[in-house]
This record gives structure tokens, C-alpha cells and sequence, in this order.
């Protein structure tokens, strides 16, 4: 690290999450990393947040950190909203008085589903749920708030850590010989380690700029990050059972999402077009199913017998 890079902070919140765990690894080298959780930064709580930031000084704050639990937001609406739709907003106003940048994190739910192509950033959004409506809140808020930002969409993220489908699908993967999974919803299933990376390679780019305020100035705004391509939940756990080392692989029913009710409604069309992303930062996300075969692979910590 050069002596540059030891004195610029870099905050990032959520470090427990799934997103949070792996930009707390990709960002060391760009400067000092101050990765927090949710006891020293509750993002329910405007005057702890405004009280961190002032504490840490970062150059860049790069918030992971959500109310993500999408069904039981219907019924904590007014949290989802302090967490996803007004905290994002306090981290950027407070980023915008230290002349700092935020990088924060959206959703495919802030479309409601209907289109038949790819969504692209300037499409109008429709959220169709309580998460949704709290995320494009967040979206909001950041923009009005004047700070240089990028938002980045993603979508279906999963990982070896906390709640997700690619965890779900192995444990009942392993309980049961047989599983409907939803297969008329389309998206692209993304990795959160593709998530890290590519935002560590942003960030690289903005610190690298010779005019820094002139790279923010130019490219702040909404930009979709996701995997290449898209496939179903169905097409997704299938490629689990057939990619995962398992004892006994279960089989997979396809089934429509009118079977499964949940209390959130889901878009049935969740593809998002990464085209921006790659003609402005020349980034690309690598193929959902290479991503996923890299996570099955690599992703999991090892145990002693294996390494040996």
C-alpha cells in the first residue's frame, strides 16, 4: 500500500452481511478499511450514523448494509424504510459535508416485473412490494441528497454466509429427495464475492482518476451490477444439485409462483442489462452458472480433512 493509500479511510458498513464479509477483504490495498456491524453502526439510528462517519472520516463510504428481510418487510414497513430509505440518505449527506463518495447497493425489486426485456437503469420503476418501495426510497435519497455516489442494482444475491437460496437449496437439498422450486420468476443469480470485486475495480478507478471530482462528477448515478445472464429459481437450484458435491441429489419439480404464495409479491421479470455498467467503467460480470461453479468450488471454507 503506498503511503497515498495508508491515509485514505475507507467505511464499510454491514461487515457480517454477505456483501459486507467480502468488501471488507476487496477494498484492503485502496486504503485503511474500517468495516463495521450493526452494534457500532445501526443504520435505524440517524445520530449513530452521522456520529461514525464524523469519527472515521473516510474518503469513500460503501454501504452494504439492508433490511433484507423482503416477506417481513410487509409488516415492519416503517424499519425497512429507517434502514433501507432514510439511512442511505444521512450516510450521503454526511459523505457530501466530508467531500467524500458513497457507493450503495439497490435491488431488481424496484421494477415491478412487467417488462419483457432486460431492465436498463433509466427504466421507470414500479416496486410491487415493502422492501422494493424502501430500497428505491434509499435510491431517492441518495440522488437528492447532491453527494457523488454510484447505486448499484443487483439481484438474487447469494453466498457461503447468512440467508440465502444457495444455502437453502443445499441444506433441503440434503433432507429431501424431491423440491418444487418456483420457475416462471427470471433473474440473474449473482455471487456476492462478483459483487465485491467488481466494486473494489470501481473504487480502484475513482482513486486512480487524476481529477477525482471530475470522475465522480461524470459518472455518479444508478448503474445495474448483476451476473451475466439470467435463468429461473428453478434453472438456479438445478444448477446447484448438478454443480454441488452431494451425496444424493435431489429432484427438482418446476412449479409457477402462484403455487408458492408469499406474503411479497416477487417480479416475474427480474433482468437487468449490465451494459452501462461495462461501457462506463469497461467491467463485466462473469456468466451467473461460472460464478456459481467458482462459489460450489472455491467459496466454502475447506475443512482439515479436505486440505489434507
Amino acid at each position: 500500500m503506498s503511503a497515498h493509500n495508508a491515509t485514505r479511510t475507507i467505511l464499510v458498513t454491514g461487515v457480517n452481511g454477505q456483501v459486507g464479509y467480502e468488501l471488507a477483504r476487496t477494498l484492503q490495498g485502496l486504503g485503511t478499511v474500517v468495516a463495521v456491524d450493526r452494534a457500532r453502526l445501526d443504520l435505524s439510528n440517524p445520530d449513530q450514523i452521522r456520529a461514525v462517519v464524523r469519527d472515521v472520516r473516510p474518503a469513500l463510504i460503501v454501504n452494504p448494509a439492508a433490511y433484507t428481510a423482503v416477506d417481513k418487510a410487509e409488516q415492519e414497513f416503517d424499519l425497512a424504510m429507517r434502514i433501507n430509505g432514510e439511512a442511505p440518505g444521512v450516510l450521503a449527506e454526511e459523505a457530501k459535508k466530508l467531500g467524500a463518495a458513497l457507493i450503495h447497493y439497490s435491488t431488481d425489486y424496484v421494477f415491478n416485473g412487467e417488462k419483457d426485456g432486460a431492465y436498463v437503469e433509466d427504466d421507470p420503476t414500479d416496486p410491487q412490494n415493502a422492501y422494493g418501495r424502501s430500497k428505491l426510497a434509499g435510491e431517492q435519497a441518495i440522488a437528492a441528497s447532491g453527494a457523488n455516489h454510484l447505486v448499484l442494482r443487483t439481484s438474487w444475491v447469494y453466498g457461503t454466509r447468512g440467508k440465502n437460496f444457495l444455502l437453502t437449496m443445499l441444506r433441503l437439498g440434503a433432507e429431501r429427495p424431491e423440491l418444487k422450486v418456483v420457475a416462471d420468476q427470471f433473474g440473474a443469480p449473482t455471487w456476492c464475492n462478483t459483487i465485491a470485486t467488481l466494486s473494489a475495480h470501481l473504487s480502484a478507478q475513482a482513486f486512480a482518476a487524476e481529477d477525482s471530482a471530475k470522475w465522480w462528477s461524470e459518472r455518479s448515478g444508478v448503474y445495474h451490477l448483476c451476473a451475466g445472464d439470467a435463468t429461473s429459481w428453478h434453472g438456479f437450484a438445478s444448477a446447484i444439485f448438478e454443480l454441488a458435491d452431494l451425496p444424493n441429489k435431489p429432484n427438482t419439480l418446476p412449479i409457477p409462483a402462484a403455487d408458492y404464495p408469499t406474503p411479497a409479491a416477487r417480479p416475474a421479470n427480474s433482468r437487468m442489462s449490465n451494459e452501462k455498467l461495462a461501457r462506463v467503467f469497461g467491467v463485466a460480470a462473469p456468466h451467473w452458472r461460472d460464478a456459481l461453479k467458482l462459489c460450489l468450488t472455491d467459496g466454502f471454507p475447506k475443512s482439515p480433512a479436505a486440505r489434507s
